[in-house]
C-alpha cells in the first residue's frame, strides 16, 4: 500500500468540504488487499495511493478530506478584460467562491456574455486517468456568437521532454554530449542553431528507462524547468550551466549578456558600409569567420584587397571555417588572442599603415591594429568613430535568454476523456477543427501521426506543471472546438456543462461540491484561447 504523510501546510485533520473547498472526485473501489476503512484510494495515476484522513497522496495533489478524495490545488480560470481594457494586462491572482458567483449572477451587468469572458484551464482541473470516464471539465461557451466546447484535463505525460534554447555563442559542449543534473544523465546536447545552443532534456527513456534515481531526478528537473525555476546542469566535457526560462543563462559562473547579431559573414554584410572608410580590413572572429575585403560586401564597396591570409578551411570568398577550436573565448572559440587566426600577409597587397579591426559577433570583444613597416599588426587605441560601429553591433544583439519549451505526446488514453473514438480527435486536430492550448497558452501541434504538442512555458501561467511518482509530468491541456464538431467526433455530450454552471458548481463529477478556483488575466502576448487559430505543423 502507498501512503504519503507530507501535508505542505494542510492541518492535521482536514475539515469537511465547505462552499470554497476543493472539488470531490469519484472514489475507485478498494483493491483486494485490506485497506483501513477511513482511507480513500486515489485513482488519479497508476500509483493508487491509499490516503489516510488529513493526508495527501504521493504527488501532493490529492488528499483525504473527511473520507472524500479532493484536489488540493484550485483550478485556474483565465479572464478576458472587457471594454477598452487590455485583455493581456497583468493582474494579480484572485479567488472567488461559489457564493460570490451566485451573487454576481443576480447582477444584470454579469450576463451570459460576461460568463464567456472566462476560460477554464487544465491547471488544477484534475485528471480522469486512465480516462475511462469523460474529462473533468467539458464546458460550453460562446466565442463571437459561435457555440464552443472546451474539454479540459490535466494530462499525465511519460512521453515528454523539454527543449532548451540558450542564446550564446559560447561553446557549451560537444554535440550529443550527456547533460547531467545532480550527477544523473537527464538529456544531451543537440544541434546548435543560429546564435543559440540547444539542449534536449528529459524524455521517457530518462524517466522510466534508467535507474529509479535517474527517473526521479529527471522528473524533478523537468518540473522545475516547466515551472520557470532555475536548474543547474553539467555537460560532459563542457560547461557548467544554470538555466531558467526567460532569464539569462549562466555559463561557468558568468551570466551571459548578448546573443550574437549573426555569424561572421552576416556581421560583415550588415555593417560593411559602416566599416567603410574607418578600417581597411575587418575580421569578425567567430566559428564562421568573416573577412571584409574579399567578402561580397567588400567587393561591392570596391575595397582594396588587404592580402590577409586567415587560418582554417576556406569557404566562399570572405568566409572561413574552423579557424579555432570551440570554447568560451572570442566568438565562441578558444582564442584569447584574435591575431592567432592570421597566418600571414601578402606583401604584394598589404601595406604599412593598414588599419585592421578585429571584432566578435556580439561586439563584446574588439581590438584595433595598424600594420607596421614589417607588416606586423601593432595594437592602437580604437578611434571614436570605429567605437560607435562596434557599439552598434552590440546594440543589434538581442539579450541572451534561456527559452524552455515543453514537448509532449498527448495520445493514449487521454483522448478517451474527450471522445469514445480517440482517432477522431486526432484527425480533427490535424484538420484544424480543434485548437489545443496548455494552460490557455498557444500550443504548436507537430505534423505527422499522433498529437505531439509543444508550448513555450514562458507563456503559461505560473506553476502550470506537476508530477506523479511513476515518475511522470502532469501538464494542463485543453481542446477547444465548435459544438457541432464536438458532437460529430463522438464527444461526451452528457457531461457538457455551461460556463455559468461550471462557475457555480465546478466539475461534472464533483458530487455537488463547488470547485476551488483562482482567476488570472490572459498573459500579455497571448490571444484569447477561443479566438486563436490552431498552430499546426
Amino acid at each position: 500500500m502507498t501512503e504519503h504523510t507530507k501535508t505542505d501546510g494542510w492541518p492535521d485533520s482536514l475539515p469537511a468540504p465547505q462552499d470554497h473547498a476543493p472539488r470531490v472526485l469519484d472514489k475507485s473501489p478498494p483493491r483486494s488487499e485490506r485497506m483501513a476503512g477511513d482511507k480513500v484510494e486515489c485513482n488519479a495515476c497508476p500509483v493508487l495511493c491509499q490516503i489516510s484522513p488529513g493526508k495527501v497522496g504521493a504527488c501532493d495533489r490529492y488528499a483525504n478530506a473527511a473520507g472524500l478524495l479532493v484536489r488540493v490545488d484550485p483550478v485556474l480560470l483565465l479572464r478576458r478584460a472587457r471594454g477598452d481594457a487590455d485583455p493581456g494586462a497583468d493582474a494579480a491572482p484572485v479567488s472567488f467562491t461559489a457564493r460570490a458567483v451566485d451573487d454576481a449572477a443576480a447582477s444584470p451587468a454579469d450576463d451570459a456574455a460576461g460568463r464567456d469572458d472566462f476560460f477554464i484551464t487544465g491547471i488544477g482541473a484534475g485528471t480522469t486517468y486512465p480516462d475511462y470516464k469523460p474529462a473533468p471539465f467539458i464546458v460550453a461557451s460562446q466565442a463571437d456568437g459561435v457555440d464552443m466546447i472546451t474539454v479540459v484535463t490535466e494530462g499525465i505525460f511519460s512521453y515528454c521532454s523539454f527543449k532548451v534554447k540558450i542564446d550564446t555563442d559560447r561553446w557549451l559542449g560537444p554535440e550529443q554530449a550527456n547533460v547531467r543534473c545532480h550527477g544523473e544523465v537527464v538529456g544531451h546536447v543537440s544541434t546548435a542553431e543560429y546564435g543559440s545552443q540547444m539542449l534536449a532534456l528529459g524524455g521517457v527513456h530518462h524517466l522510466t528507462g534508467g535507474s529509479r534515481k535517474e527517473g526521479r531526478i529527471s522528473c524533478d528537473m523537468m518540473l522545475a524547468l516547466g515551472n520557470k525555476q532555475a536548474v543547474a546542469l553539467a555537460i560532459d566535457g563542457g560547461a557548467q550551466l544554470v538555466v531558467q526560462a526567460g532569464r539569462a543563462p549562466i555559463v561557468n559562473g558568468v551570466e551571459e549578456r548578448r546573443m550574437r547579431v549573426g555569424c561572421g559573414s552576416a556581421t560583415i554584410g550588415i555593417f560593411a558600409k559602416q566599416f567603410f572608410g574607418l578600417a581597411d580590413e575587418v575580421v569578425v572572429d567567430d566559428h564562421i569567420t568573416g573577412v571584409l575585403t574579399p567578402h561580397q560586401a567588400g567587393r561591392c564597396l570596391a575595397m582594396r584587397p588587404s592580402g590577409v591570409r586567415i587560418r582554417g578551411r576556406k569557404s566562399t570568398p570572405g568566409r572561413v571555417f574552423q579557424v579555432a577550436n570551440p570554447g568560451t573565448g572570442w566568438g565562441g572559440t578558444d582564442l584569447a588572442d584574435p591575431l592567432a587566426i592570421i597566418e600571414s600577409w601578402d606583401a604584394n597587397l598589404a601595406w604599412p599603415g593598414l588599419r585592421l579591426l578585429m571584432v566578435s559577433t556580439t561586439g563584446e570583444h574588439s581590438a584595433c591594429y595598424v600594420l607596421d613597416a614589417a607588416l606586423v599588426p601593432q595594437p592602437v587605441e580604437m578611434p571614436a568613430a570605429l567605437c560607435k560601429v562596434v557599439e552598434r553591433i552590440g546594440e543589434n544583439c538581442e539579450p541572451s535568454l534561456s527559452s524552455v519549451l515543453f514537448l509532449g505526446g498527448a495520445g493514449g488514453s487521454l483522448r478517451a476523456g474527450v471522445t469514445d473514438n480517440p482517432v477522431l480527435l486526432t484527425r480533427a486536430i490535424k484538420q484544424a477543427l480543434v485548437n489545443v492550448t496548455c494552460g490557455g497558452a498557444p500550443a504548436y501541434v507537430w505534423p505527422g501521426g499522433g498529437i505531439t504538442v509543444m508550448v513555450d512555458v514562458a507563456r503559461m501561467p505560473e506553476n502550470s506543471f506537476g508530477t506523479v511518482p511513476t515518475p511522470a509530468i502532469v501538464a494542463p491541456i485543453e481542446f477547444s472546438m465548435r459544438l457541432a464538431d464536438y458532437r460529430a467526433l463522438g464527444g461526451h455530450m452528457a457531461p457538457v456543462r455551461s460556463i455559468a454552471d461550471v462557475l457555480a458548481r465546478g466539475a461534472w463529477h464533483s458530487d455537488g461540491a463547488p470547485t476551488a478556483r483562482r482567476v488570472e488575466a490572459v498573459r500579455s502576448g497571448n490571444v484569447w484561447p477561443l479566438g486563436q487559430p490552431p498552430l499546426l505543423g
